[in-house]
């Protein structure tokens, strides 16, 4: 070892989170983070409520149990064939992905990239 002493990560956390700015940054994020979390359930959720779908219908289209459309939707991070597959047991058409670059908004079709990963690589 370099001659620096073992500190564990516990010990370490606890000292920066005793500075009342670090701990306040923290929980700021953490707060942000919930918030987001809580924000991308019920989007999915609204989207299967439009529908006019429960999770257990939703589950059925999708081929999958009613605890994995509850886990989708619980999700904070998706795969984009997960979402595609959600939206489409949901019913939804033309899903895209927007994305704004440089003040100009790049829409994509959600399929098309979804086909560009499905290809074989040259």
């Amino acid at each position: 070892m370099s001659g620096e002493e073992f500190r564990r990560g516990n010990s370490r956390l606890r000292r920066m989170l005793a500075d009342p700015q670090t701990r306040d940054q923290v929980t700021a994020v953490r707060e942000e983070m919930a918030q987001a979390d809580r924000t991308h359930k019920m989007n999915l959720a609204a989207i299967r409520n439009a529908a006019n779908l429960t999770q257990d219908e939703l589950a059925a289209r999708m081929g999958i149990k009613q605890a994995a459309v509850s886990g989708v939707e619980a999700r904070s991070d998706l795969l984009l064939s997960t979402l595609a597959n959600y939206l489409r047991a949901a019913g939804g058409t033309d899903a895209r992905v927007v994305v704004t670059l440089n003040g100009q908004d790049v829409e994509l079709p959600l399929t098309s990239i979804l086909d560009d990963d499905r290809q074989p690589s040259s």
